[in-house]
């Protein structure tokens, strides 16, 4: 996939991108990096596929400060200015997609449209579970294959808690290019106090809000509350889903998430 170093408020972040056609922009959950995606990416074949590892994580720079949700959407932008994309398709997972929330409302003219995915609102949202929770906290997930697959059920659930060949797959992709134990606890500090409640009513674009009903760390019920603030959305619930539902279930979300891009405007909501 062709990359770039991009320089950024003095950070150096790394981009790179895939095949051709129109543009979808896709936005990292907390410590990912752009070779989690492959499984998603594969499913899109007539599709330009723009991704970047946010500072701290793969083979960005990790920044001294906190780098917040909002500058985090001007990083977004950025990355198309860079790229040469004035508008795109927007997908953010899990953690990213607080940043791509953050970033319709700040840039509501370079998205097209938006696909929200096991993700949440920020301050104001339904907690996971306690032991979920606790996995989050640290990045040991990401240092140790051995570690992932013990904990992988109680934090992540669905097609990776039932499948330990999806399992090595999956803890293989986080073992390469790993946040530094720093950026990974900065993005925590990022996020802190960050909410898009007070907002969600204004960002207009057509909104696909998808979720799993087996997400130990997001529940469906934060889904259904973007659902509900948003005002052009529609929700999606996948039976037997887990938190990694765009990777581990690629085949089966691919598909259903480019139906939703490809649809005719308007159409996808009806």
């Amino acid at each position: 996939m062709p990359s770039e170093i991009l320089s950024w408020r003095g950070h150096s972040v790394h981009v790179t991108e895939t095949g051709e056609g129109d543009p979808i922009l896709l936005l990292n959950g907390v410590g990912g990096n752009t070779d989690m995606w492959k499984p998603f990416v594969e499913q899109f074949k007539t599709r330009r596929l723009i991704m970047f590892d946010a500072p701290g994580n793969g083979r960005s720079s990790t920044p001294m400060y906190p780098v917040m949700i909002a500058a985090l959407g001007d990083l977004a932008a950025a990355v198309l200015d860079a790229r040469g994309v004035t508008t795109a398709d927007v997908i953010g997972f899990s953690y990213g997609g607080a940043v791509a929330q953050q970033f319709a409302f700040d840039h509501p003219a370079r998205v097209r449209r938006l696909v929200l995915a096991a993700t949440y609102c920020g301050l104001g949202c339904i907690p996971g579970s306690v032991a979920a929770l606790t996995e989050l906290s640290t990045p040991l997930r990401f240092y140790s294959p051995m570690h992932f697959d013990r904990t992988a059920a109680t934090y992540y659930g669905g097609v990776t808690a039932r499948n330990p060949s999806a399992r090595r797959q999956m803890a293989a992709a986080r073992h390469r290019n790993p946040p530094t134990p720093y950026g990974y606890a900065l993005q925590f500090m990022a996020i802190a106090g960050w909410s898009s409640l007070p907002f969600l009513s204004s960002i207009a674009h057509e909104t696909l809000v998808i979720t799993g009903d087996d997400d130990p760390l997001i529940p469906m019920a934060n889904s259904e509350l973007l659902a509900r603030h948003l005002p052009n959305a529609t929700l999606e619930v996948v039976e037997q889903g887990g938190h990694l539902l765009l990777w581990d279930d690629a085949p089966n979300l691919g598909p259903r998430v480019g139906r939703f891009l490809n649809a005719s405007q308007s159409a996808s909501l009806h």
